[in-house]
């Protein structure tokens, strides 16, 4: 009993402290994830881990090592906000491995990539001839990026002289049944235009409403918790 206390005890000790860790590092660690920042998140997580379960040892010494990890990326992260050329042996650089249509083979072979990797990462952009390529980057975090040829770039509006409306970010009016007031007003709407709103679409409350959005058009999308409404066929707005 006394065992499992000071495992619950250890690890919130040791949640909270990732957690503060890992909102000074910032979200780089979960996007833009470098080979760096792999082996980093693994360590921190196995130190973390022992200073959970790891009952034949103070907590102490687990959680100053824990500190210095967190510490050292930090200051690692510092050095590479503030030094190009440090960046470079840290994180690597960009790799072209295609260009105007042609493979880099050295450059796959500096990347240890292989001609199948390329292929597969290529298809999973939706491309699969290497031809309409202008160029392939190989990113730090091992993602490609692909910009492909203007002859085979689809059509936009803006080519065809075709003006759109601008549409901005969705504002959330209702969420899991509540009403978000401040989203509300920012819109220049109250809870009895909302409430009109929701009835067209066949909800009669609020909490019927799992989610409501509103665009800069003022379109809205109304999703209830009965899957059974018919969500594109509202009776009426104004």
């Amino acid at each position: 009993m006394i065992e499992s206390l000071v495992v619950v005890v250890r690890a919130i000790i040791a949640f909270i402290t990732l957690l503060i860790f890992t909102r000074i590092l910032g979200k780089q660690q979960i996007s833009q994830l470098t080979f760096f920042d792999y082996i980093t998140g693994i360590t921190i997580g196995s130190i973390a881990a022992t200073l959970t379960t790891d009952l034949t040892s103070r907590a102490w010494p687990h959680w100053v090592g824990l500190f210095m990890w967190a510490l050292l990326v930090f200051i690692f992260q510092f050095m590479i906000l503030k030094g190009r050329n440090i960046a470079k042996y840290i994180d690597g650089e960009p790799a072209v491995v295609i260009l105007k249509g042609k493979i880099m083979e050295d450059t796959l072979k500096k990347t240890r990539y292989r001609a199948t990797d390329l292929l597969k990462l290529l298809r999973s952009k939706d491309v699969f001839d290497i031809s309409e390529v202008e160029y392939a980057v190989l990113e730090t975090n091992g993602k490609l990026s692909i910009l492909k040829k203007s002859e085979v770039q689809p059509i936009t509006p803006k080519d065809i002289g075709i003006l759109t409306p601008y549409k901005g970010l969705s504002k959330e009016l209702i969420y899991d049944g509540k009403v978000m007031e401040k989203n509300l007003i920012s819109v220049n709407r109250d809870k009895n235009w909302l409430l009109n709103q929701i009835r067209a679409y066949g909800f009669g409350s609020f909490d019927e409403v799992f989610l409501a959005l509103i665009d800069e058009s003022g379109k809205m999308f109304i999703d209830g918790y009965r899957d059974n409404v018919d969500k594109n066929k509202p009776k009426g707005l104004e």
